[in-house]
């Protein structure tokens, strides 16, 4: 006789009353599946990078650091230490561990060249060559050395620049003087609120 969906109700009901009227507490088991899932794992604390409040997180991850072995995130939860958001998360930081691990998510440079209808992946050395190449040569096409009074001005307007709020101060105190030892004129940072 194979059980049927009422019969599963009806153990079920029976089961809750069961529980409620003998007293048991089912708070500690919850609180042990929880402890379980995270036993073994390593805390790593970091930002949310989703916008410029930068809630603390703590990602949870598994592996015994091995060099064959990639470490595994199994739970991404808010820091309840951290002064800003104090453990909670908005919608987007809670599904941060959603878009880790997204089978869909890059992991190596693409480029889509000129009149080309798909992506080609390229070697980490070819994109830092592009990129060194294409900003070289925005920056030789767009520099500005005197303005229409005949001032020396020494300025780029074809390059912008724009931060985040994951970003470090001492990055981006380094991109700033980057930047502007290129001339760039157009800088802003996500977290300078």
């Amino acid at each position: 006789m194979s059980p049927t969906r009422r019969d599963f109700l009806r153990v079920s009901t029976v089961s809750g009353i069961a529980t409620t009227v003998l007293g048991f507490d089912l708070t500690p088991a919850y609180a042990q599946a929880q402890a379980l899932k995270i036993s073994r794992t390593t805390e790593t604390r970091s930002t949310c990078p989703y916008c410029s409040v930068s809630c603390g997180v703590i990602i949870y991850t598994i592996g015994d650091k091995a060099k064959n072995v990639t470490p595994q995130v199994v739970h991404v939860e808010g820091d309840p230490d951290h002064p800003i958001n104090r453990g909670t998360l908005c919608p987007k930081g809670s599904s941060l561990m959603q878009d880790i691990l997204n089978d869909r998510r890059l992991l190596k440079p693409q480029v889509r060249r000129p009149a080309s209808d798909h992506w080609e992946d390229i070697s980490w050395d070819q994109a830092i060559d592009e990129i060194a190449h294409w900003t070289k040569k925005s920056r030789d096409d767009g520099f500005v050395e005197k303005d229409s009074q005949g001032r020396t001005v020494n300025r780029c307007e074809s390059i912008a620049w724009t931060g985040g709020c994951t970003d470090t101060n001492e990055f981006n105190y380094l991109v700033v003087k980057t930047m502007r030892s290129l001339g760039v004129c157009y800088l802003e940072n996500q977290a300078r609120v």
